[in-house]
């Protein structure tokens, strides 16, 4: 647990701090009796995986935003040719009943 609080800190920051590097040395090399040195190297190795893990997942986030924010921007540019164009259409409906209704009332007036 607190491990895992100690990479997530050091993932959120950019970097794993040295003590925090010893800390995490002198605990995998309690638990697996390698030496300080190669115990170190492997927590290393971890936090470049986590790290480059963690990178990739921000650039597939970005690109997923940078791809709704594109449909969102085309949905739009096309919302608004489909408005202009049905109040074009209204216009010219409502141009053809009222000349439809003009020839009507002189029609009844004869």
């Amino acid at each position: 647990m607190e491990i895992g609080k100690i990479f997530a800190s050091g993932l959120s920051t950019g970097s794993l701090a040295a003590d925090d590097r010893v800390y995490l040395g002198q605990v995998v090399a309690s638990r697996t009796g390698l030496t300080q040195r190669d115990a170190e190297a492997r927590v290393d190795a971890v936090y470049g995986r986590a790290a480059k893990a963690a990178a990739d997942a921000k650039a597939g986030v970005q690109q997923a935003a940078e791809t709704a924010r594109k449909a969102g921007a085309h949905t739009a540019l096309w919302m608004f040719v489909a408005l202009l164009l049905g109040a074009f259409v209204a216009s010219l409906a409502a141009t053809f009943g009222g000349r439809q209704r003009d020839h009507e009332r002189v029609l009844r007036a004869m």
